[in-house]
């Protein structure tokens, strides 16, 4: 079964975007600090191991939370003007304490108030100047053996969840439950891996390295797994003005603009390492922002960072994510702070009382090197990501374990080994599974195969009527090198069978090296892009908003090779041969010697070189399916088309050329924008169907990649320049509006348009269909829409702004509506 790959894996893809000598436990504690007698929480209580310098601050609801290995038997807790307590805990469990601190009377000489700077705001500039000399992206080079511990764990977990049915069969992982200290949340451990790494940076010539050389993780054993668990994926720089939480960009506290989001608090000072170090307190002016709360250390001297935690505020406007907390520690190498551990909670739930799950990451630093003579050959083989995984990774004794460690498992995460592939092995688990992975997969998995898509077996439309269609393909159950798929499809009202068949071999996984084959016969709608609701897709047919009657028949025979350079480089091969057939109101109409000639089909050979560039592109495989996490650089895309004429009767020679630039990128703290730009030229005088018809869409759901007030054969051009553009505000303006800041509603604009031309050869060859025009000016439309209603939704209004003279069509529509669903944070 592959789906508990695919869960942990996605998991590890939310984080990142975040020695055993003995067995040890936690000592946790939380609760709330409050005066006896008003019973008002109380801001900045000192609370502290006694004898120690383990310790922490009440936030601004005099809430505190605390844990360590090494506590003492008392937890001393102090504030100004207040008696000093001293109570008793227990060793190595979780506990509430809840403390009452009493006033006590302080005999204070005259003392003059006079109005004067916060002397908070005079350190936070300091370190605000300081910035560029103490962040990590000063150094020329640097080095460091990195740990990483990740665990998931399910949380909300009363008697009422435990007592369910469906675990009737699992009481025995109870045992392994435990208790948050920072959210009072009971959880059970699911998932916990663990990664050593060596890491590698160059900043001239930039270059940097990590190479993974043990990887543990519980019931998968997969490199590229492993590179997500390593340290190039998780990186929260408090230097930078933005920091990065799934996606939204969160205002640093230390922000070179952090005035004008934050109140900044000093509440203390004291001596780490034989460093003198103040403490600021910070929260937001507007806690719709999105911002953070917590508090720092900072050095008097150099006015680095010595350690921070930050926290989410609850009203952040983030989808799945209740709570988030992220501890760091620096320590002092040769003149420069370094990050020494990191450790990172965050609680995804789509609400407070409901089960959710806990996603853990702790990372220690150790045998850091600042500007080091690093060789040329560390940098050889270097991966396009950077990221080697050696051959015997996850062939790790537990005596190397015990060795390696920075820091040693406590019981329970040494159990969970244990716990996880135990469970794994009960029979009804595996039935549980096979339910989850058809909901959100959209595939049965019975073994070595998995039936579906379920979205696709029934459908409609006015050429085939009722359709019904059954399919399925293979996984790595039944090979690891070969994949298998295929379809048989039926129309109750053309009665005629469709089908398809796909096989595809893979020769080398690191480079990407495959190649594949397939057959179809089947409908299909030309101008729809390939991110549309298809014809046979069964929310295709209840969202449409007009009747599908310009359909084809296509018989397609298709080879493919593809191969993957360095960088993020690849060219793909493909020798195609199609048969098109009009159907329903479609004809292929063309002028021979002025006179009108019905084609009965269109059949073409084409040979196509395809090259992409994605310059450090991240991919997650599993199973052998890989799946693109993106890129902060532009994608360049070039598809060179050569269609040859008498090759298993085509009839047509011809060049054609596509060119494609796309971006995803951050405007802080306005959101993040997407463009795409495509421009083609198609060179010889061909029928219209095989020229640019412009992606149309017919439905009432929302396609970014096409014009969505646009028909399907509205427009056909032999040369085009097409523009997408959107932007996401991320709830920008919405969250100091005060009714609607609570909403958590986004603001989406886009403006979309193709300017294009049909030459005289072309337009003088082939008789458009009805409705369909060439392009004598541009085309664009517009929208506003609204984003995250009900966390899932978007709505968008849209205006057409060209094209709008219905005596040429009837069929236009100056203003649409349309939806979609996301699944975003």
């Amino acid at each position: 079964m592959t789906f508990n790959k695919y869960i942990r894996s996605l998991i590890i893809i939310l984080l990142g975007l975040v020695s055993l000598n003995g067995i040890s436990q936690s000592t946790k504690i939380r609760g709330n600090v409050i005066d006896k007698e008003t019973r008002e929480p109380i801001a900045y209580a000192s609370v502290i191991f006694k004898g120690t310098k383990i310790g922490t601050v009440t936030d601004f609801d005099g809430i505190y939370f605390i844990e360590t290995r090494t506590p003492t038997d008392s937890l001393s807790v102090s504030y100004l003007g207040y008696k000093t307590i001293n109570i008793k805990i227990k060793k190595n469990i979780f506990q509430t304490q809840d403390i009452e601190l009493e006033r006590q009377g302080i005999s204070l000489q005259e003392v003059k108030i006079l109005p004067g700077e916060n002397p908070a705001h005079k350190i936070l500039r300091n370190i605000i100047a300081n910035k560029k000399l103490n962040s990590p992206t000063k150094l020329n080079s640097y080095q460091y053996e990195v740990y990483n511990k990740m665990e998931v764990d399910i949380n909300n977990v009363d008697d009422d969840f435990k007592n369910k049915k469906v675990f009737k069969h699992f009481q025995f992982v109870f045992d392994y439950m435990d208790t948050s200290v920072v959210s009072g949340k009971s959880f059970l451990p699911v998932f916990i891996s663990e990664t050593l790494s060596d890491y590698y940076f160059n900043k001239n010539p930039k270059r940097e390295k990590e190479v993974i050389k043990a990887s543990k993780i519980s019931g998968i054993e997969n490199e590229s797994i492993s590179q997500f668990t390593g340290e190039m994926y998780q990186n929260v720089n408090i230097y930078k003005n933005y920091i990065s939480v799934f996606g939204k960009s969160f205002i640093s506290p230390i922000a070179s603009f952090g005035l004008m989001y934050y109140k900044y608090y000093l509440v203390d000072s004291a001596f780490f390492d034989n460093k003198w170090c103040y403490q600021l307190t910070f929260k937001p002016k507007n806690i719709h922002e999105p911002t953070f709360s917590g508090d720092f250390w900072v050095n008097d001297t150099s006015f680095a960072i010595k350690k921070s935690k930050i926290r989410l505020t609850k009203e952040a406007n983030l989808n799945f994510v209740t709570d988030m907390v992220d501890e760091q520690e620096f320590v002092f190498v040769d003149n420069f702070w370094m990050l020494k551990r990191d450790e990172l909670l965050v609680d995804f739930n789509v609400a407070d009382k409901t089960v959710g799950f806990f996603g853990r990451k702790t990372t220690s630093y150790r045998n850091i090197v600042i500007n080091p003579e690093i060789i040329d050959t560390v940098y050889k083989g270097l991966g396009k990501e950077g990221i080697v995984t050696l051959e015997d990774s996850q062939e790790k004794t537990s005596e190397y374990w015990n060795n390696a460690r920075h820091d040693s498992l406590s019981e329970r995460e040494l159990n969970i080994y244990h716990m996880i592939d135990t469970i794994q092995e009960v029979p009804i688990f595996k039935t549980y599974v096979e339910i989850i992975y058809t909901i959100f997969s959209g595939y049965w998995d019975i073994g070595k195969v998995q039936l579906g898509q379920y979205v696709k077996t029934f459908s409609y439309n006015q050429i085939e009527g009722n359709r019904f269609r059954f399919g399925g393909k293979t996984d790595t159950d039944f090979s690891e090198k070969i994949f298998l798929d295929g379809y048989l499809a039926y129309g109750t009202l053309d009665k005629r069978f469709k089908y398809h068949f796909g096989a595809k071999y893979i020769f080398d996984t690191k480079r990407y090296l495959w190649t594949s084959f397939s057959y179809k016969n089947d409908v299909e709608q030309l101008g729809q892009s390939p991110n549309s609701l298809s014809t046979d897709n069964f929310l295709g047919s209840v969202f449409k908003r007009d009747v599908d009657d310009k359909l084809n028949n296509v018989i397609e025979y298709n080879y493919k090779f593809e191969s993957e350079w360095k960088f993020g480089l690849s060219n793909r091969i493909e020798l195609i041969h199609r048969e098109l057939y009009p159907l329903g109101d479609v004809n292929f109409m063309i002028y021979e010697n002025a006179i009108p000639i019905a084609q009965n089909n269109i059949t073409t050979f084409e040979i196509v070189l395809n090259t992409r560039f994605a310059y450090n592109e991240k991919f997650l495989e599993i199973s052998k399916i890989r799946t693109s996490l993106g890129t902060k650089f532009p994608v360049l895309e070039l598809n060179l088309i050569k269609g040859i004429n008498n090759v298993l009767g085509s009839e047509y020679d011809y060049h054609k050329i596509y060119v494609s630039y796309k971006h995803h990128f951050k405007i802080n703290p306005l959101g993040t924008s997407d463009y795409n730009i495509v421009a083609g030229k198609v060179f010889n005088k061909l029928p219209y169907p095989l020229l640019e018809i412009h992606a149309g869409n017919q439905t009432y759901w929302y396609d970014d990649m096409s014009f969505n007030l646009m028909n399907y054969y509205e427009f056909i051009s032999d040369e085009f320049i097409s523009f997408l553009y959107t932007h996401h505000f991320e709830g920008f303006f919405f969250n100091k509006v005060p009714l609607l800041k609570k909403l958590k509603w986004r603001e989406v604009i886009a403006v979309k348009g193709v300017l294009g031309n049909m030459t005289e050869k072309n337009a003088s060859y082939s008789i458009l269909p009805d409705g369909a025009h060439t392009l004598n000016k541009p085309y664009y439309e517009g929208g506003v829409g609204i984003e995250n209603i009900f966390t899932v939704f978007r709505v968008d209004a849209l205006w057409r702004l060209s094209y709008l003279d219905k005596s040429n069509n009837p069929n236009v529509s100056p203003f649409g509506i349309r939806v979609k669903v996301n699944f975003n944070f």
